[in-house]
C-alpha cells in the first residue's frame, strides 16, 4: 500500500493504539469517516475521545496503527513494511488541512475577534493581508459574529469566543474539522449558539469529527455516532439508531446517564 489513496474516506484509522506510560489509552481504534460525513463520538470520561482526536491530526503520536486524513498517511511515511515519522515540517503541513476546535478558546488576548481570525492565514500560508482581512471578516459573518469584529476575547462571551473559535479553524480552509467538546465549558444557555454554527457547517458538508455529549446534536446533525469506552470503540451506527435502541450493554447504561 502507498502513503496516498486519494479515493479513500476523509477519515479512516486503522488498529490506533495510544498508551501514556503504563496507560492504555487506545487500545485498538477502527474508524472509517466518509467525506462530508458529520461523526459524533461519545463516551464518558476517560474512554479516549479527546486523545483520539488528538491523534487524528499528529498532536499525539500513536503507538501502533495508521491513521490516513483525506487518502494521506498521518505522520509518518512507510519504507517497505515499516513507518518512520515524518519531519516536523511535513507534519505542520498535513496539519494545515485539519481544523481543531479546543474546549477552551484558546483565543489570544491582545488580539481582536478578527485579528484573532486573520493570523494563521498570514503567519503560516503567508497569503495577502487584504484577502484574509476579507475571508475572516466573511466567517466571522457566518457565525454571526460580523458586529464583534474588533472586540477583544474578554470582550466577549464564552459562546462567542468559541464560534470565534470556529471562524478561526475554518480560515485555514481545512478539508477536516475536528471539535474536542467544544460546549463543555460554556454556561448551558450559550451552548445552543455554538451549536447552531456547527450546525451550519454540517448543512455545507464539511466534515466534522464532534467529541460532545450533546446527544440531540448527535441525533439531529451525525452520520455517524461512535460510542467509546476503555479506549476502545464499544459500539457504532446511525445515531439515531444506536440512541433509540443501542445493542451493548454498556451504551445502555451510558445513555441511560446522560438522556
Amino acid at each position: 500500500m502507498t502513503d496516498v489513496d486519494p479515493t479513500g474516506p476523509m477519515v479512516r484509522t486503522v488498529g490506533v493504539h495510544k498508551s501514556f506510560g503504563r496507560l492504555e489509552v487506545l487500545r485498538g481504534i477502527d474508524m472509517v469517516v466518509e467525506r462530508g460525513q458529520v461523526c459524533v463520538v461519545l463516551g464518558p470520561s476517560g474512554s479516549g475521545k479527546s486523545t483520539f482526536l488528538r491523534c487524528l491530526n499528529h498532536l499525539e503520536k500513536i503507538d501502533a496503527g495508521e491513521i490516513w486524513i483525506d487518502g494521506r498517511l498521518v505522520g509518518y511515511r512507510r519504507k517497505g513494511d515499516k513507518l518512520y515519522e515524518l519531519h516536523d515540517k511535513v507534519i505542520a503541513e498535513q496539519r494545515r488541512d485539519i481544523g481543531m476546535v479546543f474546549q477552551r478558546f484558546n483565543l489570544f488576548p491582545h488580539m481582536t475577534a478578527l485579528q484573532n481570525v486573520m493570523e494563521a492565514p498570514l503567519r503560516v500560508k503567508g497569503e495577502s493581508k487584504a484577502d484574509v482581512r476579507e475571508r475572516a471578516g466573511a466567517l466571522l459573518a457566518r457565525v454571526g459574529l460580523a458586529d464583534k469584529a474588533t472586540s477583544y476575547p474578554n470582550q466577549l462571551s464564552g459562546g462567542q469566543q468559541q464560534r470565534v473559535a470556529i471562524a478561526r479553524a475554518l480560515a485555514m480552509r481545512p478539508k477536516l474539522m475536528l471539535f474536542d467538546e467544544p460546549t463543555s465549558a460554556l454556561d448551558p444557555e450559550l451552548v445552543g449558539e455554538v451549536l447552531d454554527a456547527m450546525k451550519d457547517l454540517a448543512r455545507e458538508g464539511m466534515t466534522m469529527v464532534v467529541v460532545t455529549h450533546e446527544i440531540g446534536f448527535a441525533r439531529e446533525v451525525g452520520d455517524l455516532l461512535v460510542f467509546m469506552d476503555g479506549g476502545v470503540v464499544v459500539e457504532s451506527g446511525n445515531p439515531r439508531e444506536v440512541i433509540a435502541n443501542p445493542k451493548h450493554e454498556r451504551t445502555k447504561s451510558f445513555l441511560a446517564k446522560v438522556l
